[in-house]
């Protein structure tokens, strides 16, 4: 049989392309509702998304095999997201803390639940800054609309100024593909078009847009390396099948999850606690 006719047989039917589109146009459609919603309907989807990455995580990284402890910190994850889905923010993370802690006591010198922890962490990250930079006003909608706006051009231009440019790997041991010219690529791309966004919704973007655009830039690849890095230790493709022919969760919003965090303690850095959102764009 010939290479081209493998090549052909091997590849995508229309049906397997149609329905990898519809499957990401419904999802899409279905997170951008919620966006826009904000309130607990998003927070429904921030707890969603907290419980699905555990998931992934967990199997990834094998963490189920930590028996009890594993158990213990599912438990944890749950119990802070019913508190953080009826607004108890403070009450969400002290309880993923105090659950953390509690793990790592347990685990000392043992070092069976590093993995665990770790899954607990990256699912809080997950879950936990989206749903509180939201929040239900005008800010939070612009606050995300911002973290998109500079994540999505950093992770496209990248990929096509690497592919363009090509030059030396960034961490080739890491992700082979990725180059310190798409880096750069992205970095640029996701600068002008936070820029350009914040220019869109406030009427005016100063350096402080510049700076944090260029952070969450930077952050959101960093999030992408950083899955990489998981899956590569642990000999693993995708990080599920959630979303046919688009992988796992983790897959689509590593970068997302890591920029949004940024993001989050940005804002409540200068804007304190309750409204983390107005200290990005104070609308």
């Amino acid at each position: 049989m010939g290479l081209g006719l493998r090549r052909l047989l091997a590849a995508p039917t229309w049906t397997d392309l149609r329905s990898r589109l519809i499957s990401a146009i419904v999802l899409g459609l279905l997170v951008l509702a919620l966006t826009m919603l904000g309130g607990w309907p998003f927070r429904l989807l921030c707890v969603a998304t907290g419980v699905i990455v555990f998931e992934e995580w967990s199997r990834m990284t094998r963490a189920k095999q930590a028996g009890p402890i594993f158990r213990f910190a599912r438990r944890t994850l749950y119990l802070s997201l019913i508190a953080f889905i009826f607004g108890f923010d403070l009450a969400a993370i002290a309880i993923m803390a105090g659950g953390a802690a509690f793990i790592s006591y347990v685990d000392r010198g043992e070092r069976k639940a590093d993995w665990v922890l770790g899954g607990l962490f990256y699912a809080a990250v997950a879950s936990l800054p989206p749903g509180m930079l939201r929040g239900d006003d005008a800010a939070g909608l612009a606050a995300l609309g911002l973290i998109i706006a500079v994540v999505w051009p950093t992770d496209i231009f990248a990929y096509f100024t690497g592919r363009s440019i090509g030059g030396p790997k960034l961490m080739p041991r890491v992700s082979p593909k990725k180059t310190i010219s798409g880096a750069l690529g992205g970095l640029v791309a996701g600068v002008v078009f936070g820029v350009l966004f914040a220019e869109w919704v406030a009427g005016s973007a100063g350096l402080f847009i510049v700076v944090l655009a260029a952070l969450l830039s930077i952050f959101g690849q960093a999030g992408d390396l950083y899955e990489s890095w998981i899956k590569r230790r642990f000999g693993v493709k995708d990080s599920g099948r959630l979303i046919p022919g688009h992988g796992g969760l983790m897959d689509r919003i590593d970068g997302l999850i890591i920029a949004t965090a940024v993001a989050w303690l940005v804002g409540l850095l200068v804007a304190g606690f309750d409204h983390p959102a107005r200290g990005i764009f104070p609308l």
